[in-house]
């Protein structure tokens, strides 16, 4: 989850560097554009399940975490278009959404809390001039940056969430790794594509799991989010059609071209 995407230049937000620091409406998403997948945090499950394939990522099963798989190729997001609008009526991972601002653990020593709050200074809707400051005359946090560090706060405590939740699975050794197989076009035909290193809940051991540990999963709230991922996995054939559409724009704009 400590992954930093989307952030050209990201700097420590500073009341006195900063003070006259505007931010404005940017309406497109180009900087999610090419990332194919992003860290999801588990109470996000409910809501992405209906949109997105939620799956889990990682080296084993014990430093996996969850994602929102977005394409089915390197630096491509098939939830953006050209334009950079996100699909209408889908689900935007909270990782996207705080863009441009992010928490980020502070140097060891320094005063204040674990966490300082970053912004990315190549973001095009940070502006001197135009738009709502962060900052009040007085040096007070604005509305906006309140409401901005909240989302901050609360994002993080979910990302504390998770890691208990894959405490949960790791421990109970529910996660299998599991190859992705899409076949495209005909079945004759051999094209398909293969998602490797991937991780999934497995059914079998989660139906096998004794009462107590069963009920302990459900008064936590696991047993939820595990039911969420699996299914969000009826969502990878969506994604495939979006491939599938994004393929055939490609294809008719080369030879109209």
């Amino acid at each position: 989850m400590a992954e930093v995407i989307f952030y050209e230049r990201p700097v420590a937000l500073n009341r006195a560097e900063h003070k006259d620091l505007r931010l404005k409406g940017v309406p497109n998403m180009k900087f999610a554009m090419n990332t194919h997948s992003v860290p999801l945090t588990a109470a996000e499950f409910g809501m992405a399940a209906r949109d997105l394939l939620i799956v889990f990522a990682g080296a084993d099963a014990a430093s996996a975490g969850p994602i929102a798989l977005l394409g089915l190729r390197q630096n491509e997001n098939l939830y953006v278009d050209a334009a950079g609008q996100w699909a209408p009526n889908t689900y935007v991972p909270a990782f996207v959404r705080r863009y441009p601002f992010v928490l980020a653990e502070k140097p060891e020593g320094q005063p204040g809390g674990d966490f300082a709050v970053f912004l990315d200074a190549g973001f095009e809707g940070f502006d001197a001039s135009d738009g709502q400051r962060l900052f009040n005359e007085d040096g007070s946090d604005t509305e906006l940056l309140t409401n901005a560090v909240g989302f901050l706060t609360e994002f993080q405590q979910n990302i504390d969430r998770t890691r208990a939740f894959m405490q949960y699975l790791v421990k109970h050794d529910l996660l299998e790794a599991r190859n992705v197989q899409l076949h495209k076009g005909e079945p004759e035909s051999g094209r398909g594509i293969t998602l490797n290193g991937l991780f999934m809940v497995n059914e079998e051991k989660l139906r096998a799991l004794d009462e107590k540990v069963a009920h302990e999963l459900l008064r936590e709230g696991v047993m939820a989010w595990i039911y969420a991922h699996l299914l969000s996995l009826n969502n990878i054939d969506r994604l495939a059609r979006r491939l599938d559409e994004r393929e055939q724009a490609e294809s008719s704009n080369t030879t109209t071209n």
